[in-house]
């Protein structure tokens, strides 16, 4: 009898752990709150000419609060730019000379597009489309650029190690 009164137990603590590892996994995925209501959104578009890693449903914020979620990216067949869709909480209004650009969270975080209130008095309506962007940095590119500096740097004032050269033998 008590064996299976623990075999109960530890059963029930087992489901209640994968369901906590499956509803963790849902929300880094990106899902919705449970329970949350969606609200009402409009959509901008931004273009981008590099978006580094940013996906679909990545966070739209503005100093720090989430106002949004990406919604679609594609790529412009004429100006081979990032062309990305901005589903914009209809509580948040913003200038239409409003900024964005691609950030990310932490060092090696997730990318999500961060907004820059401008200075107009005119607002963002549905369908604009935000023109001052400013692209992705990408780690890589990043290190390249500061190797390809580093090795230039050492090949141009000499200080490259040269071979050494034998001593001559002592008399």
């Amino acid at each position: 009898m008590k064996r299976s009164v623990l075999e109960f137990w530890v059963g029930l603590f087992v489901l209640l752990g994968a369901c906590a590892v499956g509803f963790l996994a849902f929300r880094a995925a990106g899902g919705s709150s449970v329970g949350g209501g969606s609200g009402q959104t409009y959509t901008v578009t931004a273009e981008f000419s590099d978006i580094g890693g940013l996906k679909a449903n990545a966070p739209v914020k503005a100093a720090g609060v989430l106002v949004g979620r990406v919604g679609t990216i594609q790529l412009d067949p004429k100006t081979y730019q990032a062309k990305v869709s901005l589903n914009l909480n209809s509580q948040y209004k913003f200038s239409s000379d409003v900024s964005a650009q691609i950030l990310t969270s932490g060092l090696l975080g997730e990318q999500y597009i961060g907004l820059q209130q401008g200075g107009d008095e005119q607002e963002l309506a549905a369908g604009d489309t935000i023109s001052v962007t400013s692209s992705a940095m990408v780690l890589e590119n990043l290190i390249g650029k500061f190797m390809t500096s580093f090795a230039e740097k050492n090949a141009g004032d000499g200080s490259a190690p040269q071979p050494a050269e034998p001593e001559a033998p002592k008399p």
